[in-house]
């Protein structure tokens, strides 16, 4: 494997060692695991907190949707932060607020106390993640880019299956809450190591005729409407996000209910099944496209389309399976063709969006996928009250289907009308 053509000073001008930006690659795909296992473990062990602290359906489906509706909120502002100071330090201060808001998570006591620290708390700590760290890992990746973001992406994928398992095993064996207590309790020690190892780098160089001066804020908040490609890949994310945070929250409870399957197994399956073909998927759709691409720039965004159209079968072939053999099928049908879109979500965006803007480029893309996406776990949470006993999650996720044909549909006029006329020439760092 070819090293990234990469800077090899941090910001204050020291030398870092020639393998640093895969150490910052582990560091960041680290976070990540938690960054996404503290989310998935509040749909693991849904069950055991309705009748704990004796909620509605509706309400625990309440409680996510207003998670993703805080962090979609946050995005703006986490976009203006990215952009303008230190990249290593938001992503440290980030880790530990989130981490620690789960591991308190522990100790609520009713509605409030989840709304508070599981969704308003947790989702304003990992708001500011993305928006620095994509960018940062861009700085140090241009070669190997989309492999670098879907080594990235995979930590999420192992994050949600180990949650799923480990999180329904420490639940079933020592309460619920102790599954937060840990999974926050190691995301603070991680926090402690990125204090010492995360470095930041200098901005890359501007590309020619490009003024090398901040963007200002208007202009930062506003490059995804103005670029037509950027605005339906957001599109395109925003039917990925719709259906990926219904999927968390309810999928575990969605086989338990429909297999009859104990809380580890209900959520182990729902995870390992899902998110172990999407990493294989990602692993292919990452090295590919970054060889596409040298030749056919064109080839991210024709990945995604194949992806995302294949996807809509799959996800009701998941939803309507009379059996759990035909649900892991759909499962991970879905989660692979899952994994082939975001092997180049943000690759493709930064295809048609340049450096200065990365940051609040990712932060309003994702603001706009999590307005629209914090509806669909309060949707299925509806589902389920709605249909008859065993029908209703599994009439809402094949329904979210719809949300996928979309994105395709989006994301091919991006191809054929739009990404020549928007694509940009990066400079070489």
């Amino acid at each position: 494997m070819n090293q990234t053509a990469t800077p090899q000073v941090d910001l204050a001008g020291r030398p870092l060692h020639r393998y640093y930006p895969w150490e910052l690659l582990l560091l960041l795909c680290l976070a990540f695991f938690f960054h996404q296992g503290d989310r998935a473990i509040f749909g693991v062990v849904i069950s055991e907190i309705r009748a704990d602290l004796k909620l509605t359906d509706s309400q625990l489906g309440l409680v996510g949707s207003v998670l993703f509706l805080t962090m979609a909120l946050m995005m703006p502002l986490a976009g203006i932060v990215g952009d303008r100071l230190k990249k290593n330090r938001i992503i440290t201060i980030s880790l530990i607020f989130w981490s620690s808001a789960t591991l308190f998570t522990g100790c609520v006591q009713g509605l409030f106390g989840l709304l508070l620290l599981r969704s308003v708390a947790t989702a304003g700590g990992e708001a500011f993640y993305s928006p620095a760290a994509y960018p940062l890992m861009a700085r140090f990746h241009q070669r190997t880019r989309a492999l670098a973001l879907s080594l990235h992406q995979a930590a999420l994928y192992v994050g949600v299956m180990t949650s799923g398992f480990l999180g329904g095993w420490i639940a079933e064996n020592w309460g619920w809450r102790s599954a937060f207590y840990a999974f926050g309790g190691c995301g603070i020690l991680l926090g402690l190591v990125f204090v010492f190892r995360l470095k930041d780098a200098p901005e890359q160089p501007a590309a020619a005729g490009q003024a090398p001066n901040a963007a200002g804020l208007l202009e930062s908040m506003g490059i995804i409407f103005r670029v037509p490609t950027a605005a339906l890949i957001t599109a395109g994310l925003t039917a990925i996000v719709f259906v990926n945070n219904g999927f968390v929250v309810w999928a575990p409870e969605f086989l338990r209910e429909k297999q009859n399957l104990s809380l580890a197994l209900a959520g182990g399956y729902s995870m390992f099944w899902h998110h172990l073909p999407a990493l294989v998927g990602i692993s292919i759709g990452g090295p590919l496209s970054d060889r596409w691409a040298r030749k056919r720039p064109s080839s991210r965004l024709e990945l995604q389309i194949v992806a995302m159209a294949l996807g809509v079968p799959s996800i009701v072939l998941m939803g309507l399976a009379p059996n759990l053999l035909i649900a892991c099928v759909g499962l991970a049908a879905f989660g692979f063709f899952r994994g082939l879109y975001e092997s180049n979500t943000h690759a493709a965006m930064f295809q048609v969006v340049e450096p200065r803007y990365r940051a609040s480029a990712v932060a309003i893309a994702v603001m706009v996928a999590f307005l629209v996406g914090s509806t669909s776990p309060w949707i299925l949470g509806k589902c389920r009250e709605l249909f008859a006993p065993g029908h209703g999650l599994s009439y809402g996720f094949a329904m979210m289907s719809s949300a996928y044909l979309v994105g395709a549909v989006a994301i091919a006029v991006a191809r054929f009308l739009f990404f020549h006329r928007d694509r940009i020439a990066e400079a070489a760092a």
